[in-house]
């Protein structure tokens, strides 16, 4: 099952942090970064440490209906970021919307990404994921990724242990 038709999946810029930002504050167990830390995803690739994969879920009926001032970036559904270091990449968020959740769409995200980490020759995939977020942690399993260890008290907020995760590519 993918993503509903008028929804489009597309790389983000810059233009998107904010709406990224506030669909991350809504979502109370995503990763909550900073404005330079997504800002810090756009930059020239020479002054990065890593190569930044950026996804948007874009609901595309809304953003028609939406006039551009409400919004630089009407219709954000969701949205997925992950790192590439050599061969190696890393999850380190994927949000979605309350009301896109069970609609395919934070799937399809993944599905885009790792055929990503695929095409660019990457062999794994690596990702934390909260022990209690059984929706995640679900989609992930659906995905192919397996459960490969624990770190005790890694989240804060509330204090909770990271599953860690690891799909072979």
């Amino acid at each position: 099952m993918g993503p509903k038709k008028d929804v489009r999946l597309r790389p983000a810029t810059i233009a998107d942090v904010s709406a990224m930002m506030d669909l991350e504050r809504q979502s109370p167990l995503a990763a909550h970064w900073s404005r330079q830390q997504y800002e810090a995803l756009f930059l020239d690739p020479t002054q990065q440490p890593s190569e930044p994969f950026v996804l948007i879920a874009q609901d595309d009926h809304e953003s028609e209906q939406q006039p551009e001032s409400i919004s630089s970036s009407p219709g954000i559904l969701a949205f997925l970021v992950a790192h590439r270091v050599d061969t190696e990449w890393e999850l380190e968020n994927i949000v979605v919307a309350e009301a896109a959740r069970r609609r395919g769409v934070g799937e399809g995200l993944l599905r885009v990404f790792i055929a990503h980490a695929r095409e660019s020759r990457g062999n794994c995939i690596f990702l934390e994921v909260r022990g209690s977020n059984q929706a995640a942690r679900a989609l992930y399993r659906k995905a192919g990724f397996e459960e490969a260890g624990v770190r005790k008290s890694y989240y804060l907020c509330p204090v909770e242990d990271a599953i860690l995760c690891r799909l072979s590519l």
